[in-house]
This record gives structure tokens, sequence and C-alpha cells, in this order.
């Protein structure tokens, strides 16, 4: 593969010379290649239209298994098997699972549009979970969606103001690139617990190697192969190597099926497929149901509960939301060479902007949050440089609420080895972090390991901005450490604290 995640790729002025428009990725002028290569400024970043559409399929894939677990994790098929909210209400699997598709494909593709940036959105995993697990234990489904949309108003408020670059300005470069090898090694954590490569211990040790030490499971050797393939084509340079290793991986799983009857993963059968079971079945196509889009109260779990409990959720969801998307494409941007040396990158705050639409419209159709996605990071790896790459996800996302049946035979096994594999490559960014001076490593090294332990960017965020301002204030630093870092330390501090704080507030 000629660009990888550690590249960093140099933009290059278009028409200045014969060489730069003889190979422009439409040199045929005004044609729809042409068009494309100008609006998307793909030549001018290094990349081509075939990068471009694989680095999108690649996403896709890797980010796929969200239109399946959103609706495991938000509903169910009946209400014994549904998350059920305080007034006995429950969303249906395959209405959130439409709307999945739809709002991660709308978003996806504007996000392409308007920021020009290779990065996919959907519904955040994080938020989701805290919807299904903990708030709606006090509002209804309808109430708790109100939250998010009015948690997606002020992130846009606050893109628009330049609140959030402001603070995106203020956080150190050794942060900048913790963050990065954070979520590097984040991601990677996902890879290996997904794949079932990681697994809980009964006891003893939190996390052990498969099961009792040993590789059992079918799925997790798929994992390893796949992991190795795509690790030797990318050594070698293979154009196209994680979409080549994804398709083998997923070819193999499907035969591996078929012959060994493996089936999904359940306590009588724990060494199945986790999430999807690689199955060719007849019917590759569905209409999808869109009864939930409008499907929210604004302001209803102000009255239910209160304003200042209702208050401290939408809090949680805003630091939740605002950071780890914050992070995600901090890291995403470097890891595509597209990061400048203060760390910012072209169309920073239209990204905020549209980053902070994606609440709005995952909470107006109860499909939860939208953010951007780590998983973006496998398309960046296959060579994804431009807003494209998103256009293309998002086309494959909107696809994906007719094609559901066809979109769950990649198993999540091979969606794993994609993430380790570019996890790898985002590592590459600790280099950039001053170890030589304790006042950055130890700030910089709790921001890169407490995102895989605690599986949270933001608490990972959290921790290197409370551990920089302590620290460079005691080593008598404290002059350039800016003043947002201080606001945004103790607004963290109160986000650690949150769950004392409730219990004080009720």
């Amino acid at each position: 593969m000629s660009t990888t995640g550690q590249s960093q790729v140099e933009p290059r002025k278009v028409g200045n010379t014969r060489a730069a428009r003889s190979t422009a990725v439409g040199s045929g002028g005004a044609g729809p290649r042409g068009v494309l290569d100008a609006y998307f400024r793909i030549t001018e970043r290094g990349s081509t239209l075939a990068r471009e559409f694989r680095g999108g399929i690649v996403t896709f894939f890797t980010m796929a298994y969200i239109v399946i677990l959103n609706p495991l994790i938000l509903g169910g098929f009946s209400a014994d098997a549904a998350p059920v909210d305080v007034a006995g209400g429950w969303l249906p699997a395959e209405q959130v699972g439409a709307m999945t598709g739809l709002t991660a494909g709308a978003m996806t593709i504007l996000f392409g549009l308007v920021a020009n940036l290779p990065f996919g959105l959907a519904a955040g995993l994080g938020i989701n979970s805290f919807l299904a697990v903990s708030v709606i234990q006090d509002v209804t489904w309808p109430e708790a969606m109100g939250l998010v949309v009015i948690n997606g108003v002020l992130i846009v408020i606050f893109g628009l103001t330049g609140i959030r670059t402001a603070i995106f300005h203020a956080i150190p470069k050794d942060l900048k690139a913790a963050i990065t090898v954070g979520i590097g090694l984040f991601i990677t954590f996902i890879g290996f617990v997904d794949s079932g490569f990681v697994t809980r211990t009964p006891a003893g040790p939190p996390v052990q190697l498969g099961d009792s030490g040993s590789i059992v499971s079918i799925p997790t050797m798929i994992f390893v192969v796949g992991l190795l393939i795509m690790g030797a084509l990318v050594a070698r340079g293979v154009q196209g190597a994680i979409l080549i290793g994804i398709v083998i991986s997923t070819v193999l799983a499907v035969i591996a099926e078929a012959v060994l009857k493996i089936g999904p993963a359940t306590a009588d059968n724990p060494h199945g497929w986790h999430l999807n079971t690689p199955v060719l079945s007849g019917q590759f196509a569905s209409l999808p149901d869109m009864s939930l889009a409008g499907n929210f109260d604004l302001f209803g779990s102000f009255t239910r509960i209160g304003a200042l409990a209702a208050t401290m959720l939408v809090f949680t969801l805003v630091f939740t939301n605002f950071f780890d998307a914050m992070g995600t494409m901090t890291g995403l941007a470097k890891n595509a060479g597209l990061a400048h040396k203060d760390g910012t990158f072209p169309r920073l705050k239209a990204a905020f902007v549209v980053e902070g639409l994606g609440a709005v419209s995952g909470g107006m159709g109860s499909s939860s949050s939208n953010t951007v996605y780590v998983d973006s990071a496998a398309g960046i790896g296959e060579g994804a440089r431009t807003g494209l790459a998103a256009v293309v996800t998002g086309l494959l996302f909107l696809g994906s609420m007719f094609f559901t049946p066809l979109t769950s035979v990649v198993p999540i096994e091979v969606a794993a080895a994609a993430l380790v594999l570019v996890g790898t490559l985002m590592c590459a960014q600790i280099k950039e972090i001053n170890f030589k001076r304790f006042s950055s490593a130890m700030p910089a090294f709790l921001t890169l390991i407490t995102m895989p332990l605690t599986y949270s960017i933001a608490n990972g965020i959290g921790a290197g901005f409370i551990a920089w301002v302590v620290v460079n204030t005691a080593a008598g630093r404290y002059r350039k450490i800016h003043p947002l870092m201080w606001i945004v330390a103790a607004g963290f501090l109160v986000y650690f604290a949150r769950g004392p704080i409730t219990v004080l507030l009720s």
C-alpha cells in the first residue's frame, strides 16, 4: 500500500505544473472525474479516485456492525427482550435498525460534502449504552431522545461560536499526539475483545488470551488469519490491502460456517460467532420501517425528573459527545496526514458543526447521538484522504437499510482484524510525545493508557487534561497552561464525579 496510517501526506498544489494537471484524477476537465477531483481536492491531498472509493468501502465494512448492534442495545424484538423505559415503553429493533442506517448514511454524506474529511458517522456506542442502561430508568425513550437532541444543539452552538475550536487550540501538542496513540490502542483493544482474542477471566487478571490462555474458537482463528493476511499485504505495499483482507477473511468465514456449522455465540455455544454469523441466506433485501422518525420529546424529561436532574444528564451527554468526537477527529486527521503542526486540520469548524448535527439527527430518529467513528481509521489506512470516501461510506449505509441480511454476512471478527491493523499504524505517533520532560510524559501516558483500559476516549482526554494542569503547575510551568485548559480540567473533575453529584442533587 503506497500510503499508510503513519504517512504524513503533504498537500500539493493542483494546476501549478503540467505534471500536476496530467496526473489529476479527472484530467478530463469538466467531466465527472474532474468535478470530483476539484471539489474534494483528491489529487491535492495525494490520493486517487480509486483509493477514495476503496477507503469508503473499507470504512463501511468496519462500521457496518452498528446497523445490527445498535438495535440490540437500544431495542429488541419484543418488550421482554428490550430495554424498557420508566413508563414501560420500548423500541422495536427493526425500526431502530432502519433509523440507524438512515441517520448514519445521511450524516456521513453531509460530513463528506461539507467537511471534506474521510470520517464516517454513526450512533455512538458510549451514549447509546448510557441511554439504555441508565437514562431510561428515569425517563421515557422519547424524553431520552429529546435530551440527545438538546445535547446536539449545544454542540452545534459550541461549533458555530468557535468555543469548540478554541478548546481544540488550547490542547498541547503532546496531548494531541497522545490522543492519537490512545485511540490506536483503544481500537486495537476493541478488535481484540470483539474477536475473542482477549476475554474476561472468571477470577484473577481482568483479561486473558482467548479461552484460559488458548485460541480455541474458529471465529478467533479467522480473526488471527485475517490480521496476518492484512499485515502481510500491507508489508508488501499491496494496493487495497485491508479491503482484500476483509474479502478473503469473509470468504473463509462463510466456508467455515457452512462446513462446521459453528453458529452464533451463546451461553451454550461460547465459541460461536460474535454478533454476525456469516451465512449466505436466500433473502438479501428488506424494506426499512421508518416509524421512529420524529419520536422524541424535547423537554418532557425536565417535567418528569426536574430541571437539575435533567441538566446533569445533558451535561454528561455533552461532555461525552464533545470530547469523544474531538479526540477521534484529532487522531484520524493526524493518521491521514491532514493535520497541521498545531494539530488542526482542514475545515475544522465545519467538521465540529456537522458532528453536532449528527447528535441532533440521531435524537430525532431515535437511533441515539451520531458521532465520528474511530473505525474510519481503517479506510484512512486504505488510502482515503477526502470527503469522497465519506460519501461512499454514507451511500453504503443508506443501502444497508434495504440490505441488512447481506451486510450481516461480514462477521465482527473480520472487521476486528482491520481495527487492530490500523491501531498499529496509529501508534507511530508516539514519537511526537516528549517523554524526556515528565510534565509532558505523565499526562500523555495517562491519556493514551486510560482510553483502552476504561473503554472511553473522553475518559482518556479527561485524565490527560487534569494531569497536565496539576503536574505542569507543580513544575512551575503554570504560565504555559492555556486558561481554557483550567476550565476544561475543572469540567472534567465534575464529569468524573457526576455520580455522587447527581445523588446529592436528588
